[in-house]
């Protein structure tokens, strides 16, 4: 009886705290409205004047198609699953649907839900939605982004319900979270830079909010900002570091390289998007205009340096490989001349297309081949520029040891690592 009292008197206590943070919550996104909007220098380029088009490119910046769109469904319909360590989670539907899409919120409603995480009705939102990183946007952007959304045919499509665990399926602690976790400041100019330099980081900080995905996250799953884009694991793919640090991160890339990288998914010797990044290059970077993808560029090249992750020059071989890894070696390299290089070559330089390239690229650099397992067991897609780059996969094809072996020996041949992964490192990759 003792210990039920105890464990009672704990969630009143709870319930409590979260009517409080509820309150708070409520409280403290009412005056969102009203902000004065940043200066020009954050806003859309010069020659989009309609709003309607301002809120296309703006949507696209923002990557919502690549949350908000199930591959072959109705654009913004929602229902996108994003399969979490504590459950699903799905995306609503963000078309003009009255029913089932956001048809009824008013711009103070739309406003809301970006700036303070919270909808229609005042219910927090799950933070998967990165409104941590839109709540610096301007209420002209946002607003819109909204007349975009509204100008696009409405698709009723209910959104299924999230499969999560206790006490993660309690939208009331979330106000909890926020109170912690959510700074609902709007983006300020940095003085003393660049107006490339601070739209840059407009577009990398809120719009683009680059940090939800490169950057580490504490135990309550809150972006560690002291860290920010030292890079981070989400859903069995590395999001690497994109500071300025040249070990590590993207401080020996060129500008223009970077600007290919993001333009076009590839840049020669650095890499080439896919996954994940593969989709925001797809369905977002590809569509930004020369200057903003140079003010990305600026801004990225001079983010404060952080040494983790994948270091960026090759690693020395060791001399003599345990016998164990050569007879791994051995099996990768039988099924790489079987199956791999007819596109990539013997040489890792890639036949007719310089997205094939293997040599010296971040992912084969990796010693557990996180990305390059995701790629063989589940294949890539990438359309930009009206080409469309293809490599098909091979996860039912071969076994767990088999695409072990086989990564290891790319990740060994062409990344100068030693490849460290295991059968059952691919088994938890399926």
């Amino acid at each position: 009886m003792k210990i039920g009292r105890i464990v009672g008197t704990v969630i009143g206590v709870l319930v409590l705290v979260g009517i409080i943070f509820t309150a708070y919550a409520w409280i403290t996104v009412t005056h969102t409205g009203n902000e004065a909007t940043p200066s020009a220098s954050t806003g859309t380029p010069a020659d989009l004047p309609s709003q309607v088009a301002r809120g296309e490119y703006l949507t696209r910046a923002a990557d919502c198609e690549a949350c908000h769109t199930v591959a072959g469904g109705r654009a913004f319909a929602g229902g996108v699953p994003f399969k979490l360590p504590f459950g699903t989670i799905y995306s609503s539907n963000i078309t003009a649907d009255a029913e089932t899409g956001i048809g009824r919120w008013s711009d103070d409603d739309f406003v809301r839900a970006l700036h303070a995480g919270v909808d229609k009705d005042g219910r927090p939102l799950y933070p998967a939605f990165p409104y941590t990183s839109y709540t610096a946007l301007s209420r002209d952007d946002i607003l819109a982004i909204k007349a975009y959304l509204f100008s696009l045919p409405a698709a009723h499509a209910p959104t299924p319900a999230n499969d999560l665990s206790f006490p993660f399926n309690q939208r009331w602690a979330v106000s909890m979270w926020n109170a912690l976790f959510l700074k609902k400041e709007r983006f300020q100019p940095e003085q003393g830079k660049t107006e490339a330099w601070n739209r840059g980081a407009y577009l990398a900080t809120a719009l683009g909010h680059c940090g939800e995905c490169h950057t580490p996250r504490n135990v309550a799953f809150a972006m560690k900002n002291g860290e920010a884009l030292a890079g981070a694991e989400l859903q069995g793919w590395k999001a690497y570091n994109i500071t300025s640090d040249k070990d590590h991160g993207i401080g020996s890339w060129s500008s223009q390289e970077l600007i290919q990288y993001l333009s076009k998914g590839h840049a020669a010797g650095r890499g080439t998007a896919s996954g994940p990044m593969g989709e925001v290059v797809e369905y977002s970077l590809q569509y930004l205009t020369p200057s903003d993808l140079s003010a990305l560029a600026t801004y990225l090249g001079d983010v404060k340096p952080q040494q983790s992750g994948i270091p960026v020059r090759p690693a020395s071989m060791p001399s003599t490989p345990p016998s164990q890894a050569v007879a791994s070696a051995s099996m990768g390299e039988q099924l790489f001349v079987g199956a791999c290089a007819g596109c990539h070559l013997d040489n890792g330089q890639g036949r007719q297309s310089d997205y094939a390239t293997l040599t010296g690229i971040r992912s084969v650099r990796d010693p557990h081949a996180t990305n390059l397992t995701q790629v063989i067991l589940h294949g890539t897609e990438l359309n930009v520029g009206g080409q469309r780059i293809f490599m098909p996969s091979f996860g039912r094809a071969y076994s767990d040891a088999e695409i072990a072996a086989l990564s290891n020996y790319v990740v060994t041949h062409y990344g100068g690592q030693s490849g460290a992964l295991s059968a059952a490192d691919v088994a938890g990759r399926r």
